[in-house]
């Protein structure tokens, strides 16, 4: 509505622009004057009310109603006086007409409303193609066990639905039957498509990859987690933050204080010089110039522009306020397992006696655990793949109870297992192997064999990968002044192990999901202003507890239940991108607050004539192009937020950060 307004409103701004006298004296130019063109300028400024203004007189009237003038009372108010005053001039009073201050008056406010919601649209757009991922139809399964194509509308909970190699997940589900690799990326930021056996979870609009699946529905509709995503853009569209509650608030206190500046004017003048046309017209310029186009726009322009750059950068607001408050957190509190770690296994260092390659023990215990599900053995396997190792034909796989595996290869019997497994055999490991294992357990690292001829030939050393991002957000945020401490359930070598890789400030081990919530409490006791961030699910006590909550990936209910900001991907990288951003929108918000109200408090009084008597007097058609700049001003100042930097540099590698040795695991 307000584009099409806009635009239109400006074009039959045009001709009233260029016949309106008052304009033409103050910019000292003409135009071809005809018979009737006197009245042009009247004529398409009545147009241009009656069209682009009635709709914010329209807003104005629930205002009134309620007794609370905000907003759209002021600017109703600035419109009504301009229009009543120009056809006045028209009329009856002699002076200047007023119309071309009307007609801009009204585009530059349709100009911020679109502006400002188009902005938020934005937002919910770049979210909004998610949607776009959902087929149109999907094939369910028949009673008979063929299938039928319908439409995915027409899915319901219970329907089992055939999910080919390649094609997009209809609806959030439970895999019935099959195995495949799902690329969710699209939905939770993780850039390697995720295994899916039976009994495992798919979620609407993902991609299926290789292998056939039978997903029972569990959710359709406003029931998804896509649906979820954008109720989370809905909310922050319409909530509001304190900031811009007080510039809602100044603006009803505004409305007011040009009430009471006209009526002193009005008095005062009259007292000076008599009550005559010229009284009218400081009571018009008094009214006009306090009409808050630039406290209008200060706060909602950034708040848009915020919300859409949030959006483009996986940030959801949930919670506005929350938002705002992130400038002011003074620690950042992670879970482990997850969020600073890659939360599953994965082999982070290899030693091998004299006369072993590093990558033949590999591949030999990779083919050796080729039968085994064990998560350390599915991690040999994959390390195995991305070095890219031809594995040895194997036999007689057996799995070893509480001990490790064994196989044939070659007609000889190799095992594969941990500390148990050499106890089991009475095999002592070489220093170098003995070594090894002590230092990887000093860094709360898992530890398998390779035992071949009755000798440990090879050590594995595996740990839950502490995430690249997570050192540089770590760092990033001392840089910014803030601490970071870290939450986990596991033990204190681990966490010890952890929080010394990534320099943490404080952490808190072996602490069970429902104390959580205690340890936050903790830190706010000490003062702190705390931000919370977890995976949603474990954490949902702490993301409520702390001042600001942070879930990290949106598909679960809890995260969406229990904290302010939802990171769609993955990366506490993100926590860095929210905190900057918030404190570069505050500026904004902060900056444009000083103009706009210091605009009226220095033109207010001008307008109503103080320093008349030193000969310095605020005509209307000045008063009116003030106005106007103030609002450009605002806006421009608002468009400035989208050039914030929001990257965050690499930080130079370390010995210590790159050495495997030095990663830790989770037990």
């Amino acid at each position: 509505m307000f584009k099409k307004r806009f635009f239109v409103s400006l074009l039959l701004s045009i001709p009233a622009l260029l016949f309106s006298e008052g304009l033409q004296a103050l910019l000292d130019f003409s135009v071809p004057a005809f018979p009737g063109s006197e009245w042009i300028s009247p004529v398409f400024a009545v147009i241009v009310f009656a069209y682009g203004g009635v709709p914010f007189i329209e807003m104005a009237v629930p205002e009134l109603r309620s007794r609370e003038p905000g907003m759209m009372t002021l600017i109703s108010m600035a419109i009504i006086v301009s229009f009543v005053y120009s056809l006045a001039t028209v009329v009856v009073l002699p002076g200047m007409d007023f119309f071309w201050e009307l007609v801009t008056l009204i585009d530059i406010m349709l100009l911020g409303h679109w502006i400002e919601m188009r902005s938020v649209r934005q937002a919910s757009g770049a979210l909004g193609e998610l949607a776009k991922l959902l087929p149109d139809t999907a094939e369910r399964l028949t009673d008979d066990g063929g299938t039928e194509e319908v439409p995915v509308t027409e899915l319901e909970e219970g329907d089992v639905v055939l999910v080919r190699p390649g094609a997009s997940v209809p609806a959030d589900g439970v895999v019935k039957e099959g195995d495949s690799d799902v690329n969710e990326s699209m939905i939770t930021g993780e850039s390697r498509p995720v295994s899916k056996e039976a009994g495992e979870e798919v979620i609407g609009g993902t991609i299926n990859g290789e292998g056939s699946l039978r997903v029972r529905v569990v959710a359709t509709g406003d029931d998804s987690t896509l649906s979820g995503i954008m109720r989370l853009v809905e909310e922050a569209q319409t909530s509001k933050s304190r900031t811009q509650m007080l510039a809602d608030e100044a603006a009803g206190w505004l409305f007011y204080v040009a009430l009471a500046a006209a009526a002193v004017t009005a008095v005062g003048w009259t007292i000076a010089v008599g009550f005559n046309v010229e009284v009218i017209e400081r009571m018009v310029t008094v009214l006009i110039i306090a009409c808050p186009h630039a406290l209008g726009l200060a706060i909602p322009l950034v708040v848009a522009i915020n919300t859409s750059l949030a959006a483009r950068n996986g940030m959801l607001i949930r919670d506005r306020i929350a938002m705002e408050e992130a400038r002011e957190v003074d620690v950042v509190v992670f879970d482990k397992t997850g969020t600073l770690t890659e939360g599953e296994q994965g082999v982070v260092a290899v030693e091998t006696v004299s006369g072993i390659d590093e990558n033949d023990a590999l591949a030999l215990t990779a083919a050796i655990e080729g039968d085994s599900e064990h998560m350390i053995a599915r991690s040999i396997r994959q390390v195995a793949v991305e070095r890219d190792l031809v594995l040895p034909e194997t036999s007689g796989f057996e799995a070893i109870k509480g001990r490790g595996v064994r196989a044939t290869i070659d007609g000889e019997t190799v095992h594969v297992g941990g500390p148990n497994l050499l106890d089991q055999f009475g095999i002592e490991p070489s220093s170098e192997l003995t070594a090894f294992a002590e230092e990887a357990g000093a860094n709360a690292q898992t530890v398998v064999y390779l035992v071949r001829g009755g000798e440990a030939v090879a050590a594995i050393a595996l740990a839950d990968v502490v995430r690249e991002e997570s050192r540089q957000a770590v760092e990033a945020l001392h840089e910014m002044g803030i601490e970071v401490a870290m939450l986990t359930g596991d033990s204190e070598d681990v966490a010890r192990a952890v929080a010394r890789d990534l320099g943490i400030d404080t952490y808190f081990a072996e602490v069970l999901p429902e104390d959580k919530d205690k340890k936050i409490v903790e830190l706010q006791e000490q003062g702190k202003n705390v931000a919370m961030v977890g995976d949603g699910v474990n954490d949902a006590p702490a993301l409520t507890r702390a001042d600001i909550g942070i879930a990290i990936g949106s598909g679960t209910d809890v995260a969406v239940e229990a904290a302010d900001i939802i990171l769609v991907q993955n990366n506490p990288l993100d926590v860095v991108r929210l905190v900057r951003l918030s404190r570069k929108s505050y500026r904004k918000m902060q900056e444009n607050l000083v103009w706009a109200a210091g605009y009226n408090v220095f033109a207010i009084p001008l307008a109503a004539g103080v320093l008349a008597p030193i000969g310095i007097l605020l005509s209307p058609a000045i008063g009116a192009i003030l106005m106007s700049l103030s609002t450009v001003i605002v806006a421009v100042n608002a468009q400035l937020l989208r050039r914030v930097d929001l990257s965050v540099p690499s930080l130079p590698e370390t010995s210590e950060s790159t050495n495997p040795a030095r990663r830790t695991s989770r037990q």
